[in-house]
């Protein structure tokens, strides 16, 4: 139970809703509420689908790259901790190059990668080499965290009406904090799996 509660805060962080709402809001701008909240959910299902692909073939993988555990520990870690760096330091300019269409999106860029970017998909991976016995728990642990992305992402309007866009800008950092501090733990877990080998 510990275990998924830690993956599923995991997983939220680096979907990180919060951080894609402002991005996500000025792609759909020129759609009315009722469009917008089934272009989110049906680009949410794409990249649900995705996601549980990557979460299936992610030991097939790492066994055919004849990767340790470890190793890919120590690599996530590595990873996640540029993420989080970026979520506490973001770069304005991408969000300002992401220019609103009259076009419909799709797959490009809500599903992918904004919800299931790389680093998503590359902690599914390790994740699923990790926990192989018990994939039930990291199934439950997606789908609880998919679920909040999408709530929250259903519920822009009103997030950033209450909120404004410096709080969710701030939440943002915080959200980056928690996931240094997971990014570490991990690539701790990974140096010490190293030597105890």
């Amino acid at each position: 139970m510990k275990n998924m509660i830690s993956n599923t805060i995991l997983l939220v962080l680096i979907m990180d809703p919060l951080g894609n709402l402002p991005i996500f809001m000025t792609i759909l701008k020129n759609f009315d509420s009722k469009r917008r909240r089934i272009i989110i959910i049906k680009e949410m299902l794409v990249a649900l689908l995705i996601m549980f692909s990557f979460l299936f073939s992610g030991e097939n993988i790492l066994s055919f790259l004849n990767l340790k555990t470890e190793t890919v520990s120590i690599s996530g870690g590595i990873i996640l901790f540029f993420i989080a760096i970026k979520m506490i330091f973001p770069n304005d300019e991408n969000n300002e190059n992401n220019i609103s269409s009259k076009d419909e999106p799709f797959l490009v860029p809500l599903a992918i990668p904004l919800v299931a970017g790389p680093s998503v998909l590359a902690t599914l991976m390790l994740l699923s080499h990790q926990n192989s016995s018990c994939i039930k728990s990291l199934i439950l642990s997606l789908i609880i965290a998919w679920l909040i992305t999408l709530i929250i992402l259903l519920m822009s309007d009103i997030f950033l009406k209450i909120f404004g866009k410096k709080v969710v800008n701030v939440l943002e950092r915080l959200m980056g904090l928690i996931l240094i501090m997971l990014s570490t733990q991990m690539f701790l877990d990974g140096i010490k799996k190293w030597f105890q080998n």
